[in-house]
């Protein structure tokens, strides 16, 4: 999911391609989008980003013409600025582009006046993402935590006294009323540098930090962090997490993120930065959201029960499944023929017991019925062999009593 960085890249990227441009014409919005339209038209207009912790928010400022506005303007022509605050859900991003090389998921649309026109989209192939044409951020959303630092700072530690902070650190972090622009990769990166187990009470944690912050560094967006300056900010900030919230949060922004410019495809400085989320050794664990944490040593004694961490190497499984080499077929090949054999030879016996003993309860079920039918069942040439073959011995006897009266009489 997008985190405060990425959203503020998204922002740059937009005054970035949208300087000087004049957009013309109504907001489009996709027919398969369940957000609201944006009741706005006009034409001739600019489009600019600012961003705040996980909102990004666009601001549509028509282009006034010489002289007094006309009276016969068309309706619904815009003359005030418009806003419209965007929340990236889990794929959400910008991005500007000829109108014939349209994104399959450009779901809000903004036209430019010149022809051929270019168009400037809101592209969310999940649809988690929104957007709302109120003008405002969302009010339960503290201060961002990159660029309002020292309102963020006494936001927190002026209200430990909430319930919130009666759960696990790593779950309180994801809490966008006090820490709005961290999410999970950043949360993992933060508590992995300051040694905290996951599962602590956030109260514990926090306690003990000053309202006021004496360090204060706004440097790491002007200058490349080198190994040097990693290891002596580290050192400044070590015990300090809302401290690290926001420099940990300007180092992925010098870094360019994840890549929220479309048009970059290597994210390889952002994996070398990256020293604990899917990072291979580390343990992993989901939070009682089902949300997944990634730490190192103990999660800490507010872990969910039974919890454990069978994937920690999951990143690199991920790699070898996608060896495709003619090595890496023979040897997946030989083991799956061998699995195979094994899973055959204990599967048959188990077939054939009950095969078996299916058999014996038919034939057992047969012979009964058999037992009990037979008097039905029998046929006339039975029947008539089996009178007589009862009646032979009985004939046999009467026979040799009439010798024995024969004689007797003679």
């Amino acid at each position: 999911m997008p985190e405060g960085p990425e959203l503020h890249l998204a922002s740059l990227y937009v005054n970035k391609m949208c300087n000087g441009v004049v957009f013309s014409g109504p907001v489009i919005k996709s027919e398969v989008s369940k957000n609201p339209e944006v009741p706005f038209t006009c034409e001739a207009y600019r489009v600019t980003a600012t961003s705040r912790g996980k909102e990004v928010k666009l601001t549509l400022t028509p282009i006034k013409s010489d002289g007094a506005p006309k009276r016969g303007a068309k309706a619904g022509q815009a003359d005030l600025p418009v806003d419209v605050v965007f929340r990236f859900g889990m794929s959400g991003y910008f991005r500007f582009t000829g109108e014939d090389e349209l994104p399959k998921h450009a779901h809000l649309r903004f036209y430019t006046r010149e022809k051929p026109r270019r168009v400037l989209s809101f592209v969310d192939a999940r649809r988690f993402g929104s957007w709302a044409p109120s003008g405002t951020w969302q009010p339960d959303r503290g201060p961002c935590v990159m660029f309002e630092y020292q309102s963020f700072r006494e936001n927190v530690l002026s209200h430990l006294s909430d319930r919130a902070f009666d759960r696990p650190i790593c779950e309180v972090l994801l809490n966008q009323k006090y820490f709005n622009g961290i999410g999970n990769y950043l949360r993992a990166e933060i508590l992995y540098r300051l040694s905290i187990p996951p599962f602590v009470c956030a109260r514990t944690v926090l306690e003990g930090l000053e309202p006021d912050d004496a360090f204060k560094n706004e440097k790491p967006l002007k200058k490349e962090f080198t190994k040097e300056t990693k290891t002596k900010a580290m050192k400044q900030e070590s015990g300090d997490l809302l401290r690290l919230c926001h420099t940990v949060s300007l180092e992925v922004v010098n870094l360019g993120g994840k890549g929220y410019d479309p048009t970059k495809t290597d994210y390889s400085d952002f994996q070398a930065w990256l020293q604990c989320y899917y990072v291979d050794g580390m343990k992993n664990v989901r939070d009682h959201n089902g949300r997944t944490m990634w730490f190192k040593g103990d999660p800490g004694p507010m872990a969910p029960k039974g919890s454990k961490s069978p994937k920690a190497k999951k990143r690199g499984k991920k790699d070898d499944d996608h060896d495709y080499t003619d090595k890496k077929k023979a040897i997946m090949s030989d083991s799956e023929s061998t699995s195979m054999k094994k899973s055959v030879k204990k599967e048959t016996p188990k077939k054939a017991k009950n095969v078996r003993q299916k058999e014996i309860v038919s034939k057992r079920g047969k012979a009964v019925k058999t037992q009990e039918v037979k008097p039905q069942s029998e046929t006339r040439s039975s029947s008539r062999k089996r009178k007589s073959s009862s009646a032979e011995p009985a004939a046999g006897q009467q026979r040799r009593n009439r010798r024995v009266t024969r004689k007797d009489s003679k």
